[in-house]
């Protein structure tokens, strides 16, 4: 059985797989099971992604007016955004850029060492997803400086969702101005330079994809970064076999990104009526496909509460699955494994000061997911003097 600290949605999995939920006042079934996820997520034709601002539970149709591109499509558009972005959004399988991303890593992690107590979410997460950012987009570091005063979450962090929604749409349209004037190799400059069903993108498929670019993923890296941090506070002794062994470390953070599932569930409207479980859902309506649920599935997992660093195989849907597996996955392994592979090789102990628990309400539970803020102190281990 699993831990319900870690899989709060176990007894309605195990009941019967769909839960029925309250939104702002919209009621969505969740999906809850392993199976019954990945066959809704390759079901495109009844459960469709073509809903701008409406794939996000809850809706974002108060934040943004944009179609984020290709995560708010269907197949061919969705295919053919995708194909155009892979050759940006690859870049982090190859070694070297890697070795990139582990050195930032490094840079970031050695002004913390032995300084006292640092704030680890705003103070070093969200730096650290922003400026790796700026290397997969071939910007300059610096551009970073504006992207972290967004936030942890573009849209969800504060009480001026809307304002900012409007300077992302408003920076990000900037950028597109000035780089159809003076193309430049950075992201903004190759996306002037591509083109769909061969004709250049519209600035708004431009500004869509771009939106997505910055606000997705970006809260769920932040989350993944802080739990295996406050993990490794906790269990010092796998953080020191991995430095031992290192070829573990792509295993265990298949397992992190499994066990901490920083992207509870995603939205589908559905095409047509359709059954879900008990509850029937009319045309237009949505539906929740929970990956955290589905990471926990006693079926697919054995003992899936526990975290074991060494589970193999391990096909979790931390990142998504069918058509709309994330395509920034490969930028947030090689944040994730760079990460264990420096602090391991930079920390003698992790110790947690103070922690506040982000949480998630889904009717009557409760899921923590992430930190509101997460003070340690990282005690340098030899090789860092």
């Amino acid at each position: 059985m699993s831990d319900p600290d870690r899989d709060p949605f176990g007894e309605a999995r195990r009941a019967g797989g769909v839960m029925l939920a309250d939104f702002e006042g919209e009621a969505i079934p969740m999906i809850l099971g392993h199976r019954s996820v990945r066959q809704a997520a390759k079901d495109w034709e009844t459960f469709s992604s073509d809903a701008p601002c409406r794939v996000p539970i809850p809706d974002e149709r108060g934040v943004r007016s944009l179609r984020q591109l290709p995560i708010e499509a269907d197949p061919p558009l969705h295919k053919a955004v995708r194909d155009l972005l892979k050759p940006i959004f690859m870049q982090p399988a190859a070694p070297a850029y890697a070795a990139r991303i582990e050195a930032l890593v490094a840079r970031l992690l050695h002004p913390l060492l032995g300084a006292g107590e640092v704030e680890i979410v705003r103070g070093f997460a969200l730096p650290l997803q922003s400026i790796a950012l700026t290397h997969l987009l071939a910007m300059p570091e610096s551009a970073a400086e504006e992207w972290i005063g967004w936030g942890t979450h573009v849209f969800h962090d504060g009480p001026d969702s809307a304002t900012k929604g409007e300077v992302l749409e408003a920076y990000i349209r900037e950028r597109i101005s000035a780089a159809r004037r003076d193309p430049v190799e950075e992201f903004f400059g190759q996306m002037t330079l591509m083109r769909l069903e061969g004709r250049p993108l519209t600035e708004d498929e431009m500004a869509g994809i771009a939106n997505l670019t910055f606000a997705g993923g970006r809260d769920t890296v932040i989350t993944a970064i802080a739990e295996i941090i406050a993990f490794f506070a906790a269990n010092r002794a796998a953080l020191d076999r991995l430095t031992a062994e290192p070829k573990h470390i792509p295993a265990a953070v298949e397992e992190f990104i499994r066990a901490t599932s920083p992207l509870t569930h995603i939205g589908r409207v559905c095409a047509r009526p359709v059954q879900v479980g008990s509850h029937e859902v009319a045309a237009d309506a949505r539906v929740s496909l929970c990956w955290a649920a589905a990471n926990f599935d006693e079926a697919v997992f054995e003992r899936p509460g526990e975290i074991r660093l060494d589970r193999m195989p391990n096909p979790h849907l931390g990142f998504g699955s069918g058509h709309h597996n994330c395509l920034g996955a490969a930028q947030a392994r090689a944040i994730l494994r760079g990460l264990v592979r420096q602090l391991g090789a930079l920390t003698a102990r992790i110790e947690i000061v103070s922690q506040e628990r982000a949480a998630e309400r889904f009717g009557p539970i409760t899921r923590e997911v992430g930190f509101r803020s997460l003070k340690v102190r990282l005690h340098p281990g030899p090789t860092a003097r």
